[in-house]
């Protein structure tokens, strides 16, 4: 792989390191690294927890600012939908990726919880992979729909069920197999800080 992608062997055992600590790869001893499965189980526990952080961080804003938010708060989140809504209609998936998660990071953020958005931020990469694998259901277009009805609903019902009822993530029957990891390119373009997986 270091020969391959003219990077050493350093750089590369590094690289999969940060994606394993950030539970992109899995590395197995004398199996070498592969891209981490989502099944129900995984995709669940991702999705409890980042949907716990977000409440929280919902119902900071919420406490704070009063319902309906203040346009102070509202505009960086309906500028970033607008931004995920040009992502998808560009057909750039991982543009459209990327757009998602700064929707989601500007919400959290708002709450001005340092703890809250650092552990959130740390999700991030897992949120990624999980869009990578159901990207054949989502539409031209949906994301950017889900995301302008969860900022209206999150203001009307704060960090309840109904407001946090449409990031209920697809199953594992949803999600394609996980392709097979060319795990240099990938790692050593992740590791140098270039574009995310």
């Amino acid at each position: 792989m270091a020969t391959r992608h003219h990077a050493s062997r350093h750089t590369v055992r590094a690289a999969l390191q940060t994606l394993a600590a950030e539970r992109l790869v899995t590395i197995a001893p004398y199996r070498g690294a592969r891209v981490a499965h989502l099944d129900d189980a995984a995709v669940g526990a991702l999705q409890e927890l980042r949907g716990a952080l977000e409440a929280e961080a919902v119902r900071q804003i919420t406490e704070r600012s009063g319902s309906p938010w203040p346009d102070a708060v509202t505009h960086p989140v309906r500028d970033a939908i607008c931004r995920l809504a040009l992502a998808e209609a560009s057909g750039d998936w991982l543009a459209t990726t990327r757009a998602h998660a700064e929707v989601h990071r500007v919400i959290v953020e708002a709450a001005a919880s340092p703890r809250i958005s650092q552990a959130h931020s740390q999700l991030e990469s897992e949120i990624l992979l999980l869009l990578t694998h159901i990207r054949p259901d989502y539409p031209a277009g949906s994301l950017a729909r889900e995301h302008t009805v969860y900022l209206d609903e999150v203001q009307r019902f704060g960090d309840g069920p109904c407001a946090l009822t449409w990031l209920t993530p697809p199953t594992s029957s949803a999600l394609r197999a996980p392709p097979r990891l060319d795990a240099a390119a990938l790692a050593v373009r992740h590791h140098a800080g270039s574009a995310a997986p």
